[in-house]
């Protein structure tokens, strides 16, 4: 705990300040609508169902205010480039935007759930009251002002159904729409639909257009009331109320004068317009950049079905790890998807590899193999591996393709060597990549002899150390393996690294990198799925000392 404490202090006064800002505007509003005397006589038809409600309608607003902010990707890229204070700690919670996105959506569908039910019981309350013949003070209420504009009951007939108020006026039916549009969006967001079918969740998440639009219209027909100022300083309720009941046609006292009621005014817009306009500008800009002219330069297929585009384009400037969203028009016009550039910032391209994880993706390169299509590029966007030579050591953590922006990172190393840059922070790099078959490792490998040359031309064998993982293999590859095993180079990959059968035993890795470097900060970076995040964490937590003068290790995971 007390190393978590060490490298997530802001995230957790981040993720504190966000649940403080929700309770305190849950209970005052709570408060607020269960005790002001404004909605005296609104609680005597609805009880508490209307402080329920009123209180989860603002947490929603506030809610719905923040969670456009996490995907503003320029926005974001902006300030990891401004960030020069306490640059590491703050850069790292920008990269924690898609977590923080996830979290408020499930915040607003918690509390979609609450705000729903509990209107539900006032559309059922006022139903009641409207019906009711008994001379209470619901009922009443409920038969004042019926024919003007100054009722406190929407419900005004015995015919009008809970149903019918639901389905047909404004409230009723933007709540309905917008719940809809809610489920669809966090429902095609989990993670077997993003990784099977991401088509799927691309377009149901531009629903958001429809919830955003439901939500600044939704209180525009103000159907719940209260009473107003003006009626109040004439008909005190607290002393009033009992006229109401019991007051006769000759009745002369101030109390005997009908209370009236109007709207609670819609606040929504307020919360979400500054959100809603920044991101316009974002997506004017990215549709803008998009427009510029690709040109791809170089199409290669390499082994297992990976697909390199090496493309060029005026003004594009890129940074080490960074990613771009991709569209290709001929396959569909409005489906964009990111990719890690695996290009240097040096070289006078930038490329991606794709392989097929989709339909999408497969179709892509089965288009390159019979044409070569327009290409649209938007990007290039900020993530952690931007930080790795703000590291003295670095732990690169690949598997599968995610290798890919490791090959960017090692590529600009190999040209910093060759330029003999002095002002390279990074003295230690420690390279690991997993694949589940051997043909993963060809299109990598080129690059991984090559630094391996030049590093011992330079005289720098020790900066890089790498370690392969093939963890899916047969007998037959462990057989050959073992007729070869006295051979200066791998029969897997050509290397002169023996390929590892098996997966990585990450607390000795960690312990190994923790006694080379007893007080160096280490920065872990992944590109790989949850569950290995998830041990990667474990162990930088375990191996990080709580001595500030000895090692430490901070991990940094792709997002995008």
């Amino acid at each position: 705990m007390g190393n978590w404490l060490v490298n997530h202090w802001f995230s957790a006064a981040v993720l504190a300040a966000w649940l403080g800002i929700n309770i305190f505007l849950f209970t005052y509003y709570f408060l607020f609508f269960d005790q002001d005397d404004r909605y005296f006589y609104t609680r005597a038809i609805l009880g508490s169902a209307l402080a329920w409600a009123r209180a989860s309608a603002k947490c929603l607003n506030f809610n719905s205010m923040l969670i456009l902010l996490p995907v503003c990707r320029n926005l974001l890229s902006f300030l990891r480039g401004t960030c020069l204070c306490c640059r590491r700690t703050l850069r790292k919670q920008l990269d924690h935007n898609l977590t923080f996105h996830k979290l408020v959506a499930y915040a607003l569908a918690l509390l979609t759930a609450v705000h729903t039910i509990a209107h539900l019981f006032n559309l059922e309350r006022y139903n009641q009251s409207q019906q009711a013949t008994d001379g209470s003070l619901p009922a009443v209420l409920s038969k004042m002002h019926l024919q003007d504009n100054k009722w406190l009951n929407p419900i005004h007939s015995n015919e009008t159904t809970v149903e019918y108020m639901a389905f047909t006026t404004i409230p009723g039916l933007t709540g309905v729409i917008i719940t809809l549009a809610l489920i669809l969006m966090v429902t095609s967001s989990t993670e077997f639909i993003r990784r099977n079918y991401f088509e799927v969740f691309w377009y149901t998440h531009h629903l958001f257009l429809v919830y955003f639009t439901g939500l600044v219209i939704h209180g525009i027909a103000g159907l719940v009331r209260g009473q107003t100022e003006q009626s109040m300083a004439e008909v005190d309720p607290h002393r009033c109320a009992q006229y109401l009941t019991q007051r006769d046609q000759n009745c002369t006292h101030h109390c005997c004068k009908d209370p009236e009621f109007g709207s609670i005014p819609a606040e929504s817009w307020k919360w979400v317009l500054a959100p809603i306009i920044l991101y316009v500008f974002e997506r004017i800009l990215r549709v803008w950049r998009a427009q510029q002219k690709v040109v791809v330069k170089k199409v290669v297929m390499h082994p297992a079905r990976v697909l390199e585009l090496q493309m060029q384009k005026k003004g594009f400037r890129m940074e080490v790890g960074q990613y771009i969203f991709v569209n290709c028009p001929a396959i569909s016009p409005l489906e964009w998807h990111p990719f890690t550039l695996t290009s240097a910032p040096e070289e006078d391209f930038f490329s991606i590899h794709v392989r097929v994880a989709g339909d999408w993706t497969e179709r892509l390169i089965n288009t390159f193999q019979s044409e070569n299509p327009r290409i649209e590029v938007d990007g290039p966007f900020g993530t952690a591996s931007e930080d790795v030579f703000q590291y003295e050591v670095a732990m690169l953590v690949g598997a599968g393709i995610g290798v890919t922006p490791f090959a960017s990172i090692l590529k600009s190393i190999w040209y910093k060597f060759q330029q003999a840059d002095q002002t390279l922070k990074t003295k230690k790099i420690y390279f690991y990549w997993l694949c589940r078959d051997r043909e993963a490792f060809a299109w990598f490998n080129d690059l991984l002899a090559s630094l391996e040359q030049k590093m011992a031309e330079s005289g720098k064998a020790d900066f890089l150390t790498y370690r392969l993982f093939l963890t899916g293999w047969d007998t037959s590859i462990a057989n050959n393996v073992a007729l070869h095993f006295d051979t200066a180079t791998d029969t897997v990959t050509g290397l002169r690294q023996k390929t590892i059968f098996g997966r990585p035993m990450w607390n000795t890795e960690f312990a190994v990198v923790a006694e080379a470097h007893p007080r160096s900060v280490v920065g872990v970076f992944l590109c790989g799925p949850g569950a290995l995040a998830k041990s990667l964490q474990k162990s930088c937590h375990q191996h990080s000392s709580l001595d500030p003068r000895k090692v430490k290790f901070y991990f940094n995971k792709e997002n995008f």
